[in-house]
């Protein structure tokens, strides 16, 4: 088995700007802009797009056990038709005081599915994202 395989998801010079401007939902696409400018601000990196449809800022380099390596970004979202998904790319668990403060939201590994931002407590997401990005830079 090879395990040097290309990562599916990798950073595309695609503009943000233009992919945002598509989001159909106005709605949707206002709390884009606004999970944009958090995040860049937290990370201090302009956006960049990571395949089709992935928002991420700043990037760090990881090597898992079998030897598998490559890019990811430092916290990213994507906008998708149900909900808006935000990835914390130190995983969740870590947080636990935190996630309890959040507000609604759906869980996966390292994203969260939150289905409008009025649902969430956004001080407490900033500093989640504030969190996780200063966990992957010591990466």
């Amino acid at each position: 088995m090879a395990t040097n395989k290309e990562p599916k998801t990798k950073q595309t010079e695609a503009s943000v700007a233009k992919f945002l401007a598509s989001v159909k939902d106005e709605a949707r696409r206002k709390e884009c802009e606004t999970i944009s400018k958090l995040m860049s601000a937290i990370t201090k990196s302009e956006p960049k797009m990571w395949g089709s449809s992935l928002v991420g800022f700043g990037s760090y380099r990881y090597v898992y056990a079998s030897g598998r390596e490559g890019d990811w970004p430092l916290s990213a979202f994507s906008p998708r038709k149900q909900n808006l998904t935000v990835y914390i790319m130190a995983g969740f668990e870590k947080y636990p005081d935190l996630m309890k403060k959040l507000g609604k939201y759906k869980t996966g590994k390292s994203c969260r599915y939150i289905y409008n931002l009025d649902d969430i407590d956004r001080g407490v997401l900033k500093q989640l994202i504030k969190e996780s990005v200063g966990a992957m830079k010591k990466v």
